[in-house]
């Protein structure tokens, strides 16, 4: 059996997973905002009340915000500042008196996805989160590539093409993809575009209810995905790329951007299908279990 953990700013949501992926138990818990030492033992009580309803001894894989230094042994790249520049693996493991497998967030969200999910039928996946921010992961024959510097999958951090805005983004560069992409950003096109100060689900909803100025910001917003993922299907060629988060939601994606970045993939025919997340919120922390 496996327990996978995964770690958010507002939320810490555990899983017990059977071997063949079966749901067996599910429990989420607010995040400590206060300390270190109180998220280290907030997860620690979550596994071990999951471990507490089986028999057997379960492995543990977590999923969380940034990932491990090759250089250090701590995590760097996190927007959850508390866990910043600490061994959260070594230190969650000697607590538990096991050892913890890590992975970031987004690879754990692919890795759910390719081992049962969306793109399980694929041998190589490229897992995307759009929603407040832009994750990814990559994982070819059901392993996650982690890379050298423990970033692949990282494309929300390269420039996005054809832009001049200069947008900063929160790792203090300019237009980096995630902020034209997330959530936020495409509700940031809609207010620079002239509309109101609303979210991106209300853009999709005006736009199909006929609204001009929400379609063409939809519809611009579909091309700047298509052609920042072009870049991902010329270097990697996937065979899928696996969609989630709240911006995945937005239906008119899947019809649109397979269109959009046929004039930017450097072949004559583009085979990558793209498709929305199977387990969705869940895909996470199923990961982090699917991590053993």
């Amino acid at each position: 059996m496996r327990i996978g953990v995964d770690l958010g700013g507002t939320k810490i949501e555990g899983v017990l997973l059977a071997n063949g992926g079966e749901q067996l138990a599910r429990e989420r818990v607010a995040t400590p905002v206060h300390s270190y030492e109180a998220v280290v033992e907030a997860i620690a009580a979550l596994v071990e009340r999951l471990q507490a309803k089986v028999s057997g001894v379960a492995t543990v894989g977590l999923g969380g915000p940034g990932a491990i230094s090759s250089v250090t042994g701590l995590i760097k790249n996190s927007n959850t500042l508390a866990i910043s520049g600490r061994a959260l693996p070594a230190d969650l493991g000697a607590r538990l008196g096991c050892e913890v497998r890590f992975s970031n967030d987004a690879n754990c969200f692919a890795l759910s996805e390719a081992v049962d999910g969306a793109g399980a039928e694929y041998p190589t996946v490229f897992g995307v989160i759009i929603g407040t921010g832009t994750g990814g992961g990559v994982v070819i024959d059901k392993n996650v590539l982690v890379g050298v510097n423990s970033i692949a999958g990282e494309w929300g951090h390269n420039l996005m093409p054809g832009v001049t805005e200069a947008r900063r983004c929160y790792c203090g560069r300019l237009d980096c993809i995630e902020t034209y992409l997330c959530g936020g950003g495409l509700a940031k096109s809609y207010r620079v575009a002239g509309g109101q100060a609303i979210l991106a689900p209300e853009i999709a909803s005006r736009s199909a209810a006929g609204e001009v100025l929400a379609t063409t910001v939809l519809d611009n917003y579909c091309r700047q995905l298509a052609r920042a993922l072009s870049g991902v299907i010329n270097l990697l060629d996937p065979a899928a790329i696996v969609l989630g988060g709240g911006v995945s939601n937005i239906d008119i994606i899947y019809q649109k951007v397979p269109q959009y970045w046929t004039e930017y993939v450097f072949s004559d025919n583009c085979m990558t299908t793209v498709v929305k997340a199977k387990y969705g919120d869940s895909s996470g922390v199923r990961g982090a279990a699917w991590l053993w």
